[in-house]
């Protein structure tokens, strides 16, 4: 086993990528290549070895190690028992972690992810709230990237049902991005976690969230894409999911609308579709959906009067549906041309 040192000075080395640091330690011990690192050079690149060479790596992970305990953070490498197991299985496993909260090893296999589009529909945030709420109060981890829209709020609907959430930075933890969720990453790290894999004073640089995104996919059995347009970053945390062999599942959007052209296009190549935390449940095989009766046809219609708007919880309050019902009604709706969406997620009469 490398120790959490060792694979700390890989982790802080200039220009040396999960996917290196993974070759090198299959060549052998990490402290035999540390102490010989001239003999990796074709592995390391010449930034990396002449860090290692010169011992300007091996003290910036010494003094990484006395500011993360100066700042409660704790440093996980790959070989600890406390590092997530299904993370650790990954092709590019971060070798250190730099967490604030609680980690657990084996949740993995009741871990799904719940990712989205950052300019969120007010419709497409109440349906990943619920859906995170519903998955969290069935002893589900919600894994999500903290980011605006979809993202915050699967985080907030795991804490309304008191649940789990993990939250995966693209920076440094000193460095949380977006700084308006500060308040929501203290309250995660309650019964969760927020983690990064990247050294204090790390920026959120464009170039980090790809690999933010696979430790997104890599530690949840699923990945579930609520709103994605067809650029939307959500999609490469689909890719890097179906890449380890996880599942993908996507909530469906109406086909003219260019918010959905990603998750449409993932249902179209073979996701699983996605109405309700009981879906997810299902395709996971983790339990069987309850039995409820079928939405009567013209409930939520009847909640609506012509020409006249109204939003997702006055239409709930008139209708007395649950939300998921109702926002799976209102999405068949639209579908058939009945109803028809408005700015603000509010809904008409078609």
């Amino acid at each position: 086993m490398d120790s959490t040192l060792d694979l700390l000075t890989l982790a802080v080395a200039p220009g040396l990528t999960p996917r290196a640091m993974r070759e090198l330690a299959a060549r052998g011990p990490l402290a035999t290549a540390l102490a010989r690192p001239a003999e990796h050079a074709d592995v390391l690149g010449p930034p990396a070895l002449e860090a290692l060479l010169s011992g300007s790596a091996r003290r910036r992970a010494e003094a990484e190690a006395r500011r993360a305990e100066a700042l409660g953070v704790r440093l996980v490498g790959r070989d600890e028992a406390g590092y997530p197991a299904w993370l650790r299985r990954t092709y590019a496993a971060p070798p250190v972690l730099w967490v604030r909260g609680a980690l657990v090893a084996d949740e993995g296999e009741r871990a799904v992810a719940v990712v989205g589009s950052r300019v969120a529909t007010g419709l497409g945030l109440a349906f990943a709230r619920t859906l995170a709420r519903d998955l969290a109060g069935a002893g589900i981890t919600i894994v999500s990237g903290l980011a605006r829209g979809i993202d915050t709020a699967a985080h907030r609907g795991a804490l309304d049902a008191s649940g789990r959430s993990v939250a995966v930075l693209g920076s440094g933890l000193d460095r949380l991005y977006p700084a308006e969720n500060a308040a929501l990453a203290r309250a995660l790290e309650g019964d969760g976690a927020v983690v990064s894999e990247f050294p204090f004073e790390t920026g959120p640089w464009k170039g980090n969230f790809p690999r933010r995104n696979r430790v997104i996919a890599g530690w949840a059995r699923a990945t579930v894409v609520v709103e994605a347009g067809a650029r939307s970053g959500a999609l490469s945390t689909a890719r890097a999911a179906l890449d380890e062999g996880r599942d993908v599942m996507a909530v469906p959007g109406h086909p003219s609308w260019p918010g959905a052209e990603g998750t449409n296009a993932l249902l179209r190549d073979g996701a699983a579709l996605v109405r309700g935390a009981d879906d997810v449940l299902a395709e996971l095989g983790l339990a069987r959906p309850p039995s409820r009766p079928p939405i009567p046809a013209d409930a939520v219609l009847a909640a609506l009067d012509r020409g006249v708007p109204a939003g997702v919880d006055e239409i709930q309050s008139r209708c007395g549906l649950a939300l998921p019902g109702v926002l799976a009604r209102l999405a068949e709706l639209e579908l058939e041309g009945a109803v028809v969406r408005m700015p603000g997620a509010l809904f008409v009469r078609g």
